[in-house]
């Protein structure tokens, strides 16, 4: 059923073998090694689930359920062994002396977090030309994050296995077409270009940072929380030429003037044509005179234009995202998605 000879008979093997692995981790490098083996793009209960197509129609409730009772273990045990390994490491931290802690703390003033500083640095930057902050809620619903951009029920990334659903008996009554929709975590910020669409007319200029949310396995360049700022110009007559001139304004604010940056092909469901962006710079470190995926952008599709009630015949638009954790690594020579979410002052302070 499943690549490597694994099928459901030897899983519950597999399952002592992840215990045991578990136990002998030390490091959550371990750890990670082993969800991603569990739970990656290759991993078994993914491979497991793509084989319930090959099985007859009336096996593939229960066997469904095996593999997802298998699944929530695994998780469960994962997590347990991460937040051990945690508690490890804060003890030895700790070391044999015991903590005074009636010591006065340090005298530290604070400063912004490197995310929170690209994201001001960027709002100030739009508002420069003319760009107003759109804020949305992180919790969606389906239409919000999928129907309305273009983005219909059997596209992958509508996938459980890359979103964060809420409980199936978690749904909300719609006026539309579709009656009840489940909640979930947004995958990106374009949910709020949607409501600020609904709610304004054009000519529009927003940007719209937040934080998202993404099933990713976690490594070092992925996070199942990350930030975004995404962008939006609706108007009569607006071209890839605008498109382009924003872009231009954006990258040279970030990165200074010794850059080039290139419009690739690509495609997203809600923008038609769509591109990646891709930047060279001498001054990246390492990534220096070579070009580097940046951002994705495009013009916004009709279809999205019909989903808001603008009038598609009238008005053009682009839209664009750029992760401002991918940004801040770039500048700072960052090479751990991690580090931004570890709270270690060492390199917090880094950035004061």
């Amino acid at each position: 059923m499943v690549q490597d000879g694994i099928d459901l008979a030897s899983l519950d093997k597999f399952i002592d073998d992840v215990k045991q692995e578990l136990i002998d981790a030390r490091h959550h490098s371990a750890v990670d090694r082993l969800r991603t083996k569990v739970f990656g793009n290759q991993g078994v209960i993914r491979l497991a689930m793509k084989g319930l197509a090959s099985l007859p129609l009336d096996e593939r409730p229960s066997v469904g359920r095996v593999i997802n009772d298998i699944k929530n273990e695994l998780e469960r045990l994962i997590a347990d062994r991460s937040e051990e390994i945690d508690s490890l490491e804060f003890t030895k931290k700790l070391g044999p002396e015991p903590i005074e802690f009636s010591i006065g703390g340090y005298d530290s003033p604070g400063t912004l977090h490197p995310i929170t500083q690209i994201q001001r640095k960027i709002e100030e930057a739009f508002g420069r030309i003319g760009f107003t902050e759109a804020r949305g809620t992180e919790i969606e619903t389906e239409w919000f994050c999928f129907d309305a951009l273009n983005t219909p029920k059997n596209h992958p990334a509508r996938d459980e296995m890359d979103t964060f659903f809420l409980p199936e008996d978690t749904v909300v009554s719609s006026a539309s077409k579709y009656l009840t929709e489940r909640y979930l975590l947004r995958s990106h910020t374009s949910t709020v270009q949607i409501r600020t669409m609904l709610k304004e007319k054009p000519p529009l200029k927003i940007i719209a940072p937040g934080r998202t949310f993404r099933r990713d396995t976690v490594d070092a360049t992925h996070s199942a929380n990350f930030h975004q700022c995404e962008g939006l110009y609706v108007a009569e007559g607006v071209t890839v030429c605008d498109l382009k001139a924003v872009l231009n304004f954006l990258l040279h604010t970030l990165f200074g003037d010794d850059i080039k940056f290139r419009l690739r092909p690509s495609f997203f469901p809600f923008t038609e044509p769509s591109f990646e962006v891709d930047m060279m710079s001498k001054n990246l470190g390492t990534l220096s005179n070579q070009w580097i995926e940046i951002l994705g952008c495009g013009m916004v599709d009709p279809e999205v234009f019909n989903a808001v009630g603008y009038d598609s015949t009238k008005f053009s638009g682009f839209a664009f995202g750029v992760g401002l954790e991918r940004v801040a690594m770039l500048l700072q020579g960052i090479d751990d998605v991690r580090m931004f979410y570890q709270n270690d002052l060492r390199f917090l302070n880094q950035f004061s």
